[in-house]
C-alpha cells in the first residue's frame, strides 16, 4: 500500500485529544471549523506552529502521520500562499472516514514554546 505522509500543526487541547485516542485519531471539528486541513510538508507545519500557535497559546506542536494514498486521491491539494503552503481540505463531516485511513499512528515530532 502506498502512503502519503502529512503533517498537522496543533495546540495543546487537540494534542491531548489525539493522545486520548491512543494516537490514532484526530478529534471532531468544532462547529466553527468546517474543514480539517492537514498540510503536505514539515516546513509549512513548522511555520504555522511558530507564527500562529505559539504566539496565540504559548505552545504549539507538530505531528506527522501516514494516510493511504489511494484514499487521499479524492482531495485536491490546495495552495494557500507560497510554494510550501500546500494543504488538503477535508470536510468536517468526512473526518471520521479520514481517520479510518490513517496508517499506523499519529506521531508528535516537535514542540515549540514561547
Amino acid at each position: 500500500m502506498e502512503v502519503v505522509t502529512l503533517y498537522r500543526p496543533l495546540g495543546q487541547n487537540e494534542l491531548a485529544l489525539i493522545e486520548a485516542s491512543g494516537w490514532k485519531r484526530f478529534p471532531p471539528r468544532l462547529a466553527e471549523q468546517p474543514i480539517f486541513y492537514p498540510v503536505m510538508n514539515l516546513a509549512y507545519a513548522r511555520q504555522i506552529t511558530r507564527e500562529w500557535n505559539v504566539p496565540a497559546k504559548g505552545i504549539g506542536h507538530v505531528v506527522k502521520f501516514d494516510v493511504d494514498a489511494s484514499f487521499l486521491s479524492r482531495y485536491t491539494v490546495q495552495n494557500v500562499g507560497g510554494k510550501i503552503h500546500d494543504e488538503l481540505w477535508v470536510p468536517a463531516e468526512e473526518l471520521e472516514v479520514f481517520n479510518d485511513h490513517i496508517i499506523g499512528g499519529i506521531e508528535l515530532i516537535e514542540t515549540y514554546r514561547a
